[in-house]
């Protein structure tokens, strides 16, 4: 794997082993090991868009394994100017190790990597979400001890995230159902690859009640992404049935686990009794972030690359 752009650049065998290492350099975390593979190392990090768990985790991932992080806005750079990808991804390979871009088309990261000579991560664009999803796989083996045959359902905007989730579908036995409304569907061709692809089956249905049954985690994220701002009065009004809730928990099983990305609007998408309550993961859902990136960062960077 030379660059990681989307969950479909990854099999089961660096699924798997991306989520055994990130537990492995999470226990070492905690034992205050130390463990420095990539010193000496450069992440240059691009972002178009703002964040608060993207950088945090990539610049830590990368000072504590010994390497230097990079942050850069576009708005800060040549890019921001007219300077054509191509030339900014050429020049950037002869001063990083690696670079890291959150964005808003698939496109854009897609031709830097085509023009790169280095390792391309994808920390975000308005169709995918790849280093949330792996770091999810794993908070979601740690808490469950297990993927397999996992029932999973997004409640929602069809947004990067539950598009990550359609790609996940294809390469893991993990079952997954997207409740979303009318007109607010997943991306078509994602969809249609992971109904023909998917191991366990997915499903589109338009009632949370319904794609709560039985599932082992209730999966849900802001009604309105970044770039759609605009949108919000009317996704409030759309999206208003689709909350996650002590009332939807209801008709899921006892034992459901709460997932969330981040950041949460309360009182929106999900409620604070919920997002804070027995069945949530969201706090260690984020820390994982941190070990996740690790993982990466040094499958991408050492001779550990699979």
């Amino acid at each position: 794997m030379k660059h990681l752009l989307s969950e479909r650049d990854l099999n089961r065998a660096q699924f798997d082993y991306l989520v055994e290492r990130a537990r492995t350099l999470k226990k070492w975390f905690r034992e205050k090991r130390e463990y420095k593979p990539l010193k000496g190392k450069v992440l240059g990090m691009i972002f178009e868009k703002a964040s608060t768990r993207t950088r945090l985790s990539f610049e830590v991932a990368m000072i504590q394994m010994g390497g230097n992080a990079i942050y850069m806005n576009s708005r800060d750079t040549q890019m921001g100017r007219g300077e054509s990808i191509a030339d900014t991804a050429r020049v950037m390979s002869r001063y990083l190790d690696a670079i890291m871009i959150r964005t808003f088309a698939q496109e854009i990261i897609e031709e830097f990597a085509r023009h790169a000579t280095i390792p391309v991560i994808n920390g975000l664009t308005d169709l995918l979400h790849p280093c949330q999803v792996l770091s999810d796989v794993f908070t979601i083996v740690e808490k469950k001890g297990s993927y397999e045959k996992l029932k999973l359902a997004f409640i929602g905007d069809g947004n990067n995230v539950a598009n990550s989730w359609l790609n996940v579908a294809t390469i893991l036995p993990i079952h997954v159902r997207i409740a979303c409304p009318q007109g607010y569907e997943p991306d078509q061709e994602i969809f249609r690859r992971a109904q023909r692809e998917a191991i366990e089956g997915i499903v589109l249905c338009r009632d949370p009640k319904e794609a709560v049954q039985d599932v082992d985690v209730i999966y849900t994220d802001v009604w309105t992404s970044m770039g759609k701002e605009e949108e919000y009065e009317k996704r409030i009004q759309v999206f208003q049935s689709y909350q996650v809730n002590s009332k939807l928990l209801t008709y899921a099983s006892r034992d459901v686990m709460i997932m969330h990305c981040l950041p949460a609007h309360r009182g929106e998408e999900i409620t604070s009794d919920v997002l804070d309550g027995r069945h949530s993961v969201v706090l260690d859902q984020a820390e994982n972030r941190l070990h996740m990136q690790k993982a990466i960062l040094e499958m991408l960077l050492t001779e550990d690359n699979l």
